[in-house]
């Protein structure tokens, strides 16, 4: 693998494919290829109406995979997200029917709606793929991803994602307003058919999977690595931070970085791919100190003064 390959193909129509439903968004369409590459969960947090459930459903059709919606409520069991023993009354047996984690693309939808106990359901699905029910384990179709949305400004009736739940996610991404020439064109492309609604797979299965193994066959080298990790370090040090980055939040955010760089068609990861990632994979997994909370302080601003402290390799 080198330069622009021939897989650049399906990376390209992807982008294309996905591009057709998110006017003027390239850099959000590229995180979630980064999660998708990467095989991680993304968790996409930002206002009503802005695309994030269009998105996720462009996707599973681009990539021609099932998909399944959750509306997450408060009233919402783990049984149906996982699924459920039922009793057959034929037999007097009981038979296990399948809740819509068994998909390929999984949407859960204002995911901090729901309660802590339905949140944990996706814990093991996320984590292995798999869920257990009553002592069974089933194993979940592969590919597996959650692209879970929750909205930052209306928290009234919502339960905040514990870090450990936090930390299952690759990525978490904003969507953002459209620049005004992108929503101009998306006034006109939605006059008739829902573009949505044109959307084809571009990417099959077996492709996808491919991709997937070519992205831990990116070269990292060792200086490029210990960069990564010094990143890490300090958000470990940081007075400004009360929780530091794990150590798969490290290992997601290497793999975060060979999914960039495979993206871009490039057999290694450079100090770039670290330094473009470093908030995207890591912003969610650190806990501000109360006192940098109150202060105004974002995760994203201690990420950038790291970034800027820590020497970058040549």
């Amino acid at each position: 693998m080198s330069g622009k390959d021939d897989a650049a193909g399906p990376i390209e129509r992807m982008r294309t494919s996905l591009g057709s439903v998110l006017h003027g968004k390239t850099d959000v369409i590229d995180l979630l290829l980064v999660g998708v590459l990467g095989a991680g969960h993304v968790l996409v947090e930002d206002v009503p109406g802005v695309g994030k459930t269009t998105l996720a459903k462009a996707l599973a059709r681009s990539l021609g995979l099932a998909f399944s919606r959750v509306q997450f409520t408060p009233d919402l069991l783990p049984a149906d997200i996982t699924g459920t023993q039922i009793l057959d009354p034929k037999t007097g047996g009981f038979s296990f029917h399948r809740g819509p984690v068994f998909t390929h693309v999984l949407l859960a939808d204002e995911i901090n709606r729901a309660s802590p106990r339905t949140q944990a359901a996706l814990l093991e699905a996320m984590n292995e793929s798999q869920v257990t029910v009553d002592g069974v384990t089933h194993p979940l179709p592969s590919p597996f991803f959650v692209i879970a949305t929750q909205n930052p400004v209306d928290y009234q009736g919502t339960y905040p994602l514990p870090e450990a739940q936090l930390d299952r996610f690759l990525l978490r991404i904003g969507v953002g307003y459209p620049p005004a020439s992108a929503e101009l064109e998306m006034l006109y492309a939605r006059r008739g058919v829902d573009p949505l609604d044109r959307v084809e797979a571009v990417c099959d299965r077996a492709t996808l999977e491919a991709l997937q193994r070519e992205v831990r066959e990116v070269e990292v080298k060792e200086s490029v690595a210990r960069y990564l990790l010094e990143v890490v370090a300090r958000t470990r040090t940081h007075t400004d931070l009360a929780l530091g980055v794990s150590p798969r939040g490290a290992l997601m955010f290497f793999r975060a970085a060979q999914a960039r760089a495979r993206l871009a068609g490039r057999a290694f990861v450079s100090p770039d791919d670290v330094h473009a990632l470093a908030a995207p994979v890591l912003a969610h997994r650190v806990q501000l100190t109360t006192q940098a909370r109150y202060g105004g302080t974002t995760a994203e601003s201690v990420l950038a003064r790291v970034l800027e402290d820590v020497d970058v390799p040549t």
